[in-house]
């Protein structure tokens, strides 16, 4: 009899609707497919909006007072690192450097180089006060934190404005941080 009840169950109309409306959630939510795309992103290094050259061209200074034949100028001053460090691995294996670089007009941005990590769902870049350590990828939202914008690509290079008003001080970790799933994918510590 028990099982006459329980097939009776499963034939029911309701059931199914019920089933399904569970499994279009989950695949909302989990994204499951995101574990076999890549999403490659591979920026420059950023240079200021001066209107100058930009670093490694040379600009042409004309005749100097004997008629020689013009000599390259020396190339404006490029972006000054101010921290850096190696990604480590949290809830997906992730590798790479971040570094926070200073242009010539002041201007910061943490450039991201050779990241690889997992693609996932709603996953950001954030500067955090909390330190890195294997094993604890919860942390990052537990303190002080500021977002830089989604992640551009889950492989490559890539860069990131940081706001003036950033503290870099307090700021001392960058975290790929899944925000559906308030956890870390990988963290850098941020050191000069």
């Amino acid at each position: 009899m028990r099982g006459t009840s329980v097939r009776n169950v499963f034939r029911h109309p309701v059931t199914w609707i019920v089933v399904a409306a569970g499994v279009a959630v989950a695949l909302y939510l989990f994204q499951p497919w995101r574990l076999f795309t890549t999403v490659e992103v591979n920026e420059p290094p950023p240079v200021a909006a001066t209107g100058q050259a930009p670093t490694g061209e040379a600009t042409m200074t004309g005749e100097d007072m004997t008629g020689d034949v013009a000599t390259p100028a020396a190339s404006p001053e490029g972006p000054r690192v101010l921290s850096m460090g190696t990604f480590i691995t949290h809830e997906h294996e992730t590798s790479g450097v971040a570094k926070v670089l200073q242009l010539p007009n002041g201007e910061r941005v943490l450039r991201i180089e050779n990241l690889d990590t997992s693609d996932g769902p709603d996953l950001r870049v954030w500067l955090s006060d909390q330190p890195v350590k294997e094993g604890e990828w919860r942390v990052f939202d537990d303190g002080e934190w500021l977002e830089l914008g989604e992640l551009k690509g889950n492989k490559g290079n890539a860069n990131y404005p940081i706001p003036a008003s950033a503290d870099l001080d307090s700021l001392t970790s960058v975290t790929i941080w899944c925000r559906r799933f308030a956890v870390s994918f990988g963290a850098a510590p941020l050191a000069a």
